[in-house]
């Protein structure tokens, strides 16, 4: 067949046609004919050549064209598509390294399998088209609810027809035991849009947390409009839910509005959420507050926050604790979800066996170092003495304020105090140096005897050996592993170092040593400053 004996109108038709069905350009269908008929062409004449085809967009009638290009004698390479200027001399005038000779050739005979090959060049341009079309469409939905017909069911997953496009709504991404028909309608989640060889992969949830928070997005107008914000949400899906919310103005309810008219806007996303239990609680900064409310419905009598260590501890009335827990750990753990908090509760009962187990290890604690009956060390214990530096190096003015203490006797108590500790750190240092710790280290301004043991313990013995320690190594923290916060045991840590007080050690080290020059560290705090008050200002 030649591309000449067909009707010239009939490629602009079909690419028009193309294009409507596939919605894509049709210049898109017009290029992917162009290079399909480039690829017959070269089947024709040869691979080497450089042809290319231009469709006039008006009249449809495609020209073939041979190019050439001139290249220096020692880069001639194809000789089919490439010539020397001598060789170029007889088609161009005054050729240069660079220029480009165009002649046109006649159009070729399409036969059978050459038809066909064209055929399939266009197909998989308009797929890749169409694919490009569907990605950029998607892409920026990704966040967002869309609306959707089920095609079909898969091993458990869901196709879902989403207009220009198909998604997948897997396995585990359904809410509890949902099972779906052909032809059923469904809202989703667009969790994930992703650009594959395949195809773009358009993935949709309905666990998703953000989900919920999307639904009362549609259903609020308040929270469209930005007056209520929702902070924060954790879902147990299809069995219970916890969402945060706040309100920028003060005149408004943002646990009310929520809620809605007898419970109505509420009760919408309950119902697409297959009966799932909402909790809508207020949002606080204060995170102990905010813990107590996101514990709710159970009552909190206590909570103890450790923000180094991002834990808590809350404390509930011993009828409460089930309720607290939840079943199966539900609530406290939608709780944990919601603050971002490690979650540890504990019943009053508890609570005090813990307090009267302090009391006692304390109290034997003053009995055994300061040779003092039960009752007078107890009476330590109450004013919140906990430590025998802190009764050797208080001021003796706390010491006088307890029934039957006089001057003499706040002194008697505090050399004791001094004697014992004295003592302690003369064993502790007798014990680093037989580990091995050096003079050097023993010297070190901020590390007590006991900090040296530990160290000597470690393996750290030496100035140079402290001073490539990391903070964390000393001072302890917490790594995020799989989503799992892990805790690292310091060195240092049982002295109550923090990664501050850790640093400082490390880097005065350091300096000591002439590794770091104080100078740089200046500054580097300046650079620091100045950024810090660009971005302020």
């Amino acid at each position: 067949m030649a591309i000449t004996s067909a009707n010239q109108l009939e490629l602009l038709q079909t690419a028009e046609a193309v294009a409507r069905e596939k919605m894509i350009d049709p210049e898109l269908v017009i290029e992917a004919m162009e290079e399909s008929l480039a690829r017959a062409a070269k089947s024709r004449y040869g691979s080497e050549m450089d042809i290319r085809v231009f469709i006039d967009r008006k009249t449809g009638r495609a020209t073939f064209k041979r190019f050439r290009t001139v290249v220096a004698e020692e880069e001639l390479e194809n000789y089919q598509a490439e010539f020397t200027v001598e060789q170029a001399k007889e088609y161009l005038d005054d050729p240069s390294v660079g220029d480009v000779f165009e002649e046109e050739v006649p159009p070729v005979e399409m036969g059978r399998i050459a038809a066909q090959s064209a055929k399939q060049v266009i197909l998989q341009k308009v797929r890749e088209a169409e694919r490009d079309r569907q990605y950029e469409e998607f892409k920026d939905r990704a966040g967002t609810i869309i609306n959707g017909v089920v095609k079909r069911e898969e091993y458990g997953n869901v196709i879902v027809d989403v207009g220009r496009g198909e998604g997948i709504l897997r396995r585990n991404e359904k809410i509890g035991r949902e099972s779906y028909r052909p032809n059923d309608r469904i809202r989703c989640y667009i969790k994930e849009v992703r650009r594959e060889s395949r195809g773009p992969q358009i993935f949709l949830s309905r666990t998703d947390p953000q989900f919920m928070a999307e639904l009362f997005q549609m259903e609020v107008p308040e929270i469209y409009d930005k007056i209520i914000e929702i902070k924060a949400v954790a879902r147990d899906p299809g069995s219970r839910a916890k969402i945060a919310v706040i309100s920028h103005d003060g005149s408004i309810d943002p646990v009310g509005a929520c809620v809605g008219m007898r419970g109505s806007r509420v009760q919408a996303v309950v119902n697409e959420l297959q009966g799932e239990k909402i909790d809508i609680i207020p949002w606080n900064e204060d995170a102990p507050t905010f813990l107590v409310n996101a514990l709710q419905p159970a009552e909190v009598s206590k909570v103890v926050l450790d923000e180094e260590a991002e834990r808590i501890t809350v404390v509930v009335p011993d009828e409460q604790l089930s309720l607290a827990i939840g079943r199966r750990g539900q609530n406290v753990r939608l709780a944990s979800q919601l603050t971002t908090l490690d979650i540890d509760i504990m019943t009053e009962s508890d609570e005090s066996e813990r307090r009267q187990a302090e009391f006692a290890e304390r109290t034997k604690l003053f009995m055994d170092n300061l040779d003092l009956d039960e009752f007078f060390a107890q009476l330590l214990v109450s004013e919140g003495f906990t430590s025998l530096e802190e009764v050797a190096y208080v001021e003796v003015d706390e010491l006088l304020v307890i029934d039957g203490v006089d001057g003499d006797t706040a002194g008697e108590l505090q050399a004791r105090a001094k004697d014992v500790l004295e003592a302690a750190n003369k064993k502790a240092i007798d014990e680093a140096r037989e580990l091995g710790v050096e003079d050097s280290l023993i010297g070190f301004e901020g590390l007590t005897p006991q900090m040296l043991k530990a160290l000597g313990e470690d393996g750290v013995k030496t100035i140079e050996d402290f001073a490539t320690c990391a903070d964390w190594e000393l001072s302890g923290g917490w790594t995020t592993v799989n989503g799992e916060r892990i805790k690292d045991d310091g060195v240092l840590e049982p002295f109550d170092v923090s990664l501050e007080e850790a640093q400082n050690m490390v880097m005065t080290a350091r300096i000591q040593l002439g590794w770091v020059d104080p100078a740089d560290l200046v500054t580097e705090e300046e650079t620091d400053e100045e950024v810090t008050t660009e971005d302020e200002v």
